[in-house]
């Protein structure tokens, strides 16, 4: 029996899912509603699918919709801290993209404690970065270090508030370095742009310790990720160039695969990777 899911947030990744589900690419899951707070977006969404969701009127009606195992949150760091724990108190799982939001650590852990107590599972795809394996590896053994730089187009980062304020009036001819500091903080900032941050800090020595740097580059196309890990066990370097969504040049495309490779993932009798 197909596993029943329901999509909060019809943006750029909310489609990429929606599709993929529909086109049988995501494992053996079966749509069965979106919702989206702006209700054009969901309606020009299913119209885009061959095999119609119904559309929720609310976030709540998804939530408690008896066919739906699992839900996907595709919106943004708010929705995760409304809807997360009703999410779980429903008997749903729980699919994250918008890890941002989990590097407030009582939200953190208050979802945690809610899934144990209601034998569900909280799922956190890799997103737009490489490597999540080996650094938690790594993290049994003890890490000294995780430091992330993430370079952005410019045309990314027009839409965040802390950008604009500090450097919207600046002519950014070089590559400037705009952020650097703690992962939580960088989360807080820019929190469509580095949801990658809280991901790595979640797999490795936590949001506070992880070190993230964020260089504005007028010279690049793609949204590229350095991650540095150095522990007991060596050292870890990864190097990733993603290719931005179009139509939402924060994001980046590898994100949406990720989420499509977890559906397979939990739906899957063989399960590859740690």
């Amino acid at each position: 029996m197909s596993l029943g899911v329901g999509i909060i947030g019809c943006g750029a990744i909310g489609t990429v899912l929606a599709q993929a589900i529909d086109n049988r690419q995501a494992g053996d899951v079966c749509l069965v509603m979106i919702y989206d707070k702006t209700a054009e977006k969901a309606k020009a969404l299913s119209n885009k699918l061959k095999n119609k969701p119904k559309i929720a009127e609310n976030p709540e009606e998804l939530i408690e919709c008896r066919d739906i195992g699992l839900v996907i949150e595709a919106a943004s760091q708010e929705a995760v801290a409304s809807f997360a724990v009703k999410t779980l108190k429903a008997g749903k799982d729980l699919l994250i993209m918008s890890a941002g939001a989990l590097v407030d650590s009582k939200l953190e852990n208050e979802l945690r404690c809610v899934a144990r107590e209601n034998n569900r599972k909280v799922y956190v795809p890799s997103g737009a970065v490489a490597g999540l394996d080996g650094i938690r590896s790594s993290a049994i053994g003890g890490l000294k270090s995780v430091i992330l730089t993430t370079r952005k187009p410019l045309e990314g980062l027009k839409e965040n508030k802390y950008f604009m304020e500090k450097y919207g009036n600046k002519r950014i001819e070089k590559p400037t370095v705009i952020y650097e500091g703690p992962a939580y903080e960088a989360c807080r900032l820019f929190p469509a742009n580095v949801n990658v941050a809280a991901t790595v800090g979640l797999a490795g020595i936590g949001a506070e310790k992880t070190i993230v740097k964020i260089i504005a580059d007028p010279r690049v196309k793609r949204n590229i990720h350095d991650v540095e890990v150095k522990g007991k066990f060596g050292e870890l370097k990864v190097h990733v160039e993603n290719v931005p969504f179009t139509d939402n040049p924060k994001t980046s495309y590898l994100a949406a695969l990720s989420a499509i490779a977890t559906l397979k993932k939990i739906t899957d009798s063989l399960i590859i990777g740690t």
